[in-house]
């Protein structure tokens, strides 16, 4: 297949590419080669490019950052996505795209499903909502994924902060009132790669199964990578920052498992094979 990726030069774009490119033609872009919130640019480039799939990874996915650029996050988040959709309603392209758990208000007690209430608490919810809607209104042939907790090789994320700062610090206050499912981006593309050769349409939870606090993520990253650090639990409240977090992030990949896919690796087996590799 022919496939336009958004986003290529981002954590999940890295990964799509490296599992995806050995079998289809990958038609790669960035920010700079394909800005996204340009409706006009954005439908003749993909009418121009004719591809079978496009997978959108480009997003604003600064949470704090996007409490004070509230029109970028809505531009990047929001309309991009519709964009895109417009873009592949034009060559009759399905579209996936990456959504999250931001999406909810985090206040359950058990794992989120993919028709749950949707209640974003924060600006970058919001506008990923926006997005998701957006795709749904223009077109049917979508996969909205939601996942949560991203880490991968290429850019930042938690684990590398936890490792990095526990060179410098003896001691680290982790949040231990949130709770949710890391997930290896590296998982993720191995899994869309499989989506994208099916035609089961809709919204998708994706994440590593099991969950855990970020506390105790912090302490099972410095167990596994030998680390000897002190790491204090400390609540959301305590921890302030300028956009708030959804308490309860579980997704509950039940879409992926009843269309006969099976359940990624638990976040524990993900982390190891990880950690090994930026080490």
């Amino acid at each position: 297949m022919k496939i336009l990726i958004t986003g290529s030069n981002g954590m999940l774009g890295h990964d799509l590419i490296e599992v995806l490119d050995a079998k289809h033609e990958l038609i790669l872009t960035t920010s700079s080669s394909l800005d996204i919130t340009n409706k006009e640019h954005v439908i003749s480039f993909i009418k121009e490019k004719n591809p079978d799939v496009v997978i959108n990874s480009a997003a604003y996915t600064n949470v704090d950052g996007c409490e004070e650029n509230v029109d970028l996050a809505f531009a990047v988040n929001g309309e991009g996505p519709k964009n895109l959709a417009l873009g592949c309603k034009e060559v009759n392209c399905p579209l996936v795209h990456v959504s999250t758990d931001y999406v909810f208000n985090g206040k359950n007690t058990r794992p989120w499903v993919e028709d749950d209430e949707i209640d974003p608490i924060s600006v970058y919810g919001k506008s990923k909502l926006e997005g998701e809607i957006g795709i749904q209104e223009t077109i049917d042939n979508f996969f909205i994924i939601r996942t949560a907790w991203l880490y991968g090789v290429n850019g930042g994320n938690f684990p590398k902060t936890m490792l990095e700062l526990a060179k410098i610090h003896p001691e680290i206050t982790v949040v231990t009132d949130e709770v949710g499912c890391p997930t290896y981006t590296l998982d993720l593309a191995k899994a869309i790669a499989k989506l994208i050769e099916t035609e089961y349409y809709g919204i998708y939870h994706l994440t590593n199964s099991d969950s855990c606090s970020w506390f105790d993520f912090a302490k099972y990253i410095f167990e596994i990578a030998d680390v000897d650090v002190k790491v204090t639990p400390v609540t959301a409240s305590e921890f302030a920052r300028p956009a708030p977090r959804p308490s309860y992030s579980v997704l509950n990949n039940k879409k992926w498992i009843d269309n006969g896919f099976k359940p990624l690796r638990s976040y524990k087996e993900a982390i190891k094979e990880y950690i090994d590799i930026i080490k």
